[in-house]
């Protein structure tokens, strides 16, 4: 939807109507790390065996196989 090279349309107009910030155009996800697929596949396979647990519980189940992490990192 927006030309970066189009003549006499600065990218400033072109994404007014869309309603978003020009610095979108420049942003880069980060590609997640091995780890952290590696703690999301523990916490989706316990969360389907326990699906009571919340944050704090599946924290101290990570920490119980050996993974240092907080509970907000499993929030």
């Amino acid at each position: 939807m927006v030309e970066p090279q189009a003549p006499g349309i600065s990218l400033r107009r072109q994404y007014q109507p869309l309603g978003i910030s020009r610095s979108s155009m420049y942003y880069q996800r980060k590609a997640l790390r091995a780890y952290d697929l590696e703690l999301m596949r523990l916490i989706d396979a316990e969360y389907l065996r326990t699906p009571v647990y919340g944050s704090r519980r599946m924290s101290a189940y990570l920490n119980r196989l050996g993974h240092a992490v907080s509970r907000k990192r499993v929030q």
